[in-house]
């Protein structure tokens, strides 16, 4: 287990726009999954025990954010190739133990990772109703073996600011996890010279 931290992506980008197949076999893109008010976008994998530490709360989150009109996705780019738990036959039963309420979508070629610059699962990101990122980091302060309450409160606290019309609360800290499995040669260069 690698412990890569997220690239920052500079803030006021406009979310990459991707056509992605879903758990339930439907392709979507980012205005499928995009909610009138803001949108969060987040980079997990079946594996990785930083996104088994907080898929509950991950679950939880979209159940509480999504009636408000935030849409929520979940994407895996990790290679199935070294990584079969990564498989998208695993993301479906994956998505249906967790009970993940948003779409859970497969990255075969690793190119939606590349265009948002992910490093690690889980990486989260926020884009507000006009689909300019606002929020780049971790979820919250927990980590596996920290003992501190998963909680969400970073992002559910930037969530809140655009719900609200605030300013998004500061500083901004990276998410931690593994690093999203590149398959071999395919590494952007973001991550090879991070």
């Amino acid at each position: 287990m690698v412990r890569t931290p997220s690239t920052m992506l500079p803030l006021g980008t406009a979310a990459p726009d991707f056509s992605l197949m879903n758990v339930d076999g439907r392709c979507l893109s980012l205005a499928d999954v995009a909610g009138p008010r803001g949108t969060v976008v987040m980079f997990l994998c079946n594996h990785c025990p930083f996104v088994k530490h907080v898929a509950d709360q991950l679950a939880a989150l979209g159940r509480d954010v999504m009636p408000q009109g935030i849409g929520v996705v979940a994407i895996s780019s990790n290679d199935v190739a070294t990584h079969p738990a990564d498989s998208p036959e695993q993301m479906v039963r994956e998505s249906e133990e967790r009970g993940y309420p948003f779409p859970y979508l497969f990255d075969e070629t690793q190119e939606v990772a590349k265009a948002y610059r992910a490093a690690c699962t889980p990486d989260f990101y926020l884009f507000d109703g006009e689909q300019r990122l606002v929020y780049r980091g971790q979820l919250d302060e927990s980590r596996p073996d920290s003992g501190i309450p998963v909680t969400g409160a970073d992002l559910r606290r930037a969530i809140d600011a655009v719900l609200t019309g605030q300013a998004i609360p500061e500083p901004q800290r990276p998410s931690l996890g593994c690093n999203i499995k590149w398959r071999a040669g395919n590494e952007p260069e973001y991550f090879l010279y991070a």
